[in-house]
Order: structure tokens, then sequence, then C-alpha cells
């Protein structure tokens, strides 16, 4: 590195994450909604937006061939930000407003891998739990502070000043992108050895721990998919629609910042597995909680908060995880983190769905049971096949 930057700087690289999200997933729904556009063209662009958040993958490979990570990071920041502007220019006419999200939050993703592919390469092993934590700092953070920054100047300035605000967001990050080296060789690594990229790229489905670590993410261990649910449940509590409002700007962004930061301080001494684990009993058991807690706004205000912390914590360990499995020397340590990363996303999609059937048939009941209860389930599922791996091996690659 030119400078010897802290961690916590580097972590907030992941800022267009927040940014894009903060326009795809609560700026454009609460927009759209005032301005009278029906609830299935909002569904309709909100889904084609949040696909680019799980497909990004398939492209990731390009990530790790001809030029170096650093390059593609200060790239894919500034198509962030021109993706964004557009975007938000497109709140006056919906029909592309869908495509510019899904390219906006896509290249968001992208940006988070080749920044995850690159540190996580170059920095010691000890740094992977804070690189993760403030990762998700970043996203958790950037999310908040744009969705309330976004919807008060959409709201109360001309649309052009909210798209320019929102997209400088996404080019913050550049003032420590440029200030940090490409490691030695990096940008020569395709052109040396196309053939060793190429045998990588083939081996990494096959590798064990790969395919351990994508197990364990996938399954809905700690998904705590209640975060996107609970906003449209205040009616059942009786809590005010500026109590909601409160609790999904404040509330939200603190417990993030708050959950994330603190996976390093107890993974200082125990390890990232059963703090992912850990993360998800105590969770879940939280989650089952709430079916005796009366439906009272104090008991949603702790429900919403507490649940935002889980998934912080969580999104933090997990994102610790995914750094520690890249090793030092891999030619595809960007697509080895974003395949990783998008399978952590995955639960949080299918579980917001099956939530949303339980609630259906059953109220808050079948809700609160659906999620905390297959939450325990997997997590005691991962913890027998763990143990079970550990008796045969005396060791599980990459989770210690």
């Amino acid at each position: 590195m030119r400078r010897n930057l802290p961690v916590w700087l580097l972590g907030l690289t992941n800022l267009p994450l927040g940014v894009t999200g903060a326009v795809g997933l609560l700026i454009t729904p609460e927009v759209l909604a005032a301005r009278h556009v029906p609830e299935p063209t909002i569904a309709n662009v909100t889904a084609l937006g949040l696909a680019g958040t799980f497909t990004f993958f398939l492209v990731s490979p390009v990530l790790d061939v001809h030029f170096s990570r650093r390059t593609y990071a200060i790239a894919m920041s500034i198509a962030a930000a021109i993706l964004t502007f557009v975007a938000v220019m497109s709140f006056a006419d919906v029909r592309m407003l869908g495509i510019w999200l899904f390219l906006a939050l896509l290249v968001a993703n992208l940006n988070q891998a080749a920044v995850g592919g690159w540190f996580g390469t170059i920095l010691p092993e000890e740094c992977d739990a804070k690189l993760g934590a403030w990762f998700t700092v970043a996203n958790t953070g950037g999310f908040g502070i744009s969705s309330i920054l976004g919807i008060l100047l959409v709201h109360h300035a001309a649309l052009w000043v909210a798209a320019t605000v929102l997209a400088v967001a996404n080019l913050l990050p550049l003032l420590i992108i440029l200030a940090v080296d490409p490691p030695t060789g990096d940008r020569s690594r395709l052109r040396e050895s196309f053939g060793r990229f190429g045998r990588e790229l083939l081996q990494l489905p096959r590798r064990s721990e790969v395919r351990r670590m994508f197990l364990l993410l996938v399954l809905p261990c700690a998904s705590f998919a209640l975060t996107n649910t609970l906003g449209g449940l205040g009616h059942d509590y009786q809590a005010s629609e500026k109590l909601i409002a409160a609790i999904a700007g404040v509330g939200v962004t603190l417990a993030g910042i708050i959950g994330s930061l603190s996976v390093p301080i107890v993974g200082r001494r125990v390890p990232l597995l059963s703090v992912y684990l850990g993360i998800g009993i105590a969770g879940g058991l939280s989650t089952l909680l709430l079916l005796v807690l009366p439906h009272t706004p104090l008991v949603y205000t702790w429900a919403f908060v507490s649940q935002n912390v889980w998934q912080a914590a969580a999104l933090a360990t997990g994102n610790a995880l995914i750094l520690s499995s890249l090793g030092k020397d891999n030619p595809v340590a960007s697509t080895q983190y974003a395949v990783l990363n998008a399978s952590m996303s995955a639960p949080i999609a299918y579980m917001q769905l099956l939530d949303g059937h339980a609630y259906g048939a059953r109220g808050l009941a079948g809700l609160y049971l659906t999620d905390g209860g297959l939450d325990l389930l997997a997590c005691t599922m991962m913890s027998a096949l763990f143990l079970y791996w550990w008796r045969r091996s005396r060791a599980v690659p990459a989770f210690a």
C-alpha cells in the first residue's frame, strides 16, 4: 500500500452498495407510492432492481482478468455514480427505471467483489473480521443516510439535485481507492498466467472449503429476512407512521453499525464460524420470543431494531468468513468473493417470500414460527455437519 491506511477506512469503499441499495429498495418505492404509481408497477421495478444483487456473480470473473482489481473498483464506483444519477432522474418516467436500478445494484455489488478480492488477498488474516465489519457498516450506514437524505431531497428540491447528491456519494470511496496501490504483479496476472486462471476458475466449485462455505451461507442460518418484512407490519402493533419512519431511518442505521462493529470484538476470542452460528441461534430464539410478547409499539420497536442488529452482525461475520476463505495468492479471489457473497444474499430473498406466505396464512404467529424455526433448524443442521467434518479431519479449512 502507498500509505498505511486503517482497515476501517478500507471498509468504507463498500459505500456504493449502501447508496444504490437505498435508491433501489427504499427511496424508489417511497417516491413512486407518493406519486400514486400502481403498487404492481412499484413491485416489478423493485424486484428487477433487486435482481442485480443476485446475478452479479455471473459476470464477476471479469474482475480477476486483465486489469487490476483496483482499476475495476474505480470503474465500478464511477459506473454506480452514473447509473444512480440516471435512475433517480427516471423517477419522472418509470419505463426504464427498473433497468437502471438493476444495473446500478449490479455494478455496486461488483465493486464490493473487486475491493473484497483485492483487500482480502493483501491484508493479514487478523484483519478479516474488522474489514468484514466495516464493509457492512459502509453498506448499512450508507443505506440509512442515503435513504433519509434522498427522500428529503426528492420531495423538497429539484430532481437533478437529489440525483447529483446521491451520485456523488458513490464517488467518495475513490478518495480511498486512489490512495492504495495494486499488489505487485496484479496488473499482469492474466497476460502471464491465463492458463492458471482458467484452471483455478474451474476448480472453484470443487474446493471443499468453498462448498462448505456456500452451504453455510445459502441456508437461512442467519438471514433475518424479518428486517424487510417488519416495515409493513406496524399496523399489527399500533405503531404510527412517524415511529416507523424514525425506526427505519435512524434506528436501523444505528442498529446496523452496532451489530457490525460487535463482530471484531467477539471474533478476537471466538472462531468466526462459532460467531456466525451463535448469531443465528440467538437471533432465532429472539424471533420466537416475539410469539409471547404483546403487540405494542414498544415491542415493535424492539423487534425492528434487534432484527437489524442480528442481521448486520451476521452479514459482517459472513463477510469475514468469505475474506478468510480467499487466501493470499488466489487468482480468482474476486470471483470467489462474489459467488459466496451472492449465496449469502439468497436466503434473505427466499425467506422473505416464505415469511410473506406464512404471515398470510397464520398472521404474526405463522411469520415468527417460520422465520425463527427455519433459522434454528438450519443452525442445528450446520452445527452437526461441521462437528462431523471436524471429527473426521480435526480441522475445517477457512473456518477456524
